[in-house]
């Protein structure tokens, strides 16, 4: 019976030590752990919050904007979006893609860029179909194409890729920025995802983390950049919170 019981218990535990070991720790480390109960190991700890913070970085930028996308085609509407907001974002991905497509990188080194760059613009285009510009949206997308063809080119100087590069952080705190002024003059977030706030918000502060780590210094502009983008993220997720307990104080009054 103990044999037995033993094996279930093996096999119950399977899936949890698959998981572990593809995502948070190489088997040594889950020995160490599960095993010897060894749980002082201070390198294996290291490797678990790396790979924890590589994760946490993933769903909080690369899968962000998938619930904001699915309230916005769930409403049919995406009011309380700032299109502005959108655009700034779409400029931020841009230039690391082209960096990428211009250097030759192999598409896994940025397909998730690549996925969060479609993401934004089928938000932008929706934002403008259902504010009933729908050409307007296509004209909009066919023109980026376009600007994004010509920036793949080789005559394009290298120096007009690399500093839009650089200054794609300052474009996400002026997105966040934006976002929610725009919430604050209409007094609402309207159809602002709640899940995808939260997924940026994290995400930043996970991005805080791994540039404090790679710099070593509090002040460098990385980690100023990471800061500030993570303020306006706390500020739109402050305003979410805020704005619905508003909207359920009028529906109980």
């Amino acid at each position: 019976m103990m044999a037995t019981s033993g094996v279930e218990v093996e096999e119950l535990l399977s899936p949890t030590k698959e998981f572990l070991l593809t995502y948070l720790m190489p088997e040594k480390c889950y020995n160490y752990f599960f095993v010897d109960l060894y749980f002082l190991h201070v390198p294996c700890w290291k490797i678990v919050l790396s790979r924890t913070v590589g994760i946490w970085i993933f769903l909080g930028t690369v899968m962000a904007q998938l619930p904001q996308l699915w309230r916005i085609l769930r409403a049919r509407s995406a009011s309380g979006i700032s299109w502005w907001s959108v655009v700034l974002q779409i400029y931020a991905i841009t230039g690391p893609v082209v960096f990428c497509i211009t250097n030759n990188f192999p598409l896994e080194a940025w397909a998730e860029r690549l996925f969060m760059l479609i993401q934004c613009l089928a938000i932008s285009f929706l934002i403008q179909h259902y504010s009933g510009n729908t050409i307007k949206g296509v004209l909009l997308f066919l023109s980026y194409s376009c600007v994004m063809w010509l920036l793949t080119f080789p005559l394009v100087p290298e120096n007009v890729v690399s500093t839009m590069q650089a200054s794609s952080m300052l474009a996400v705190v002026a997105s966040r920025l934006i976002q929610a002024a725009t919430n604050y003059f209409r007094g609402n977030t309207g159809q602002l995802s709640p899940l995808s706030v939260f997924l940026v918000f994290t995400g930043s502060l996970a991005l805080i983390f791994t540039s404090r780590q790679e710099t070593g210094d509090w002040s460098s502009l990385s980690t100023l950049t990471h800061v500030m983008a993570a303020c306006f993220s706390c500020l739109l997720l402050g305003q979410v919170v805020c704005y619905r307990d508003c909207r359920t104080k009028n529906k109980t009054d």
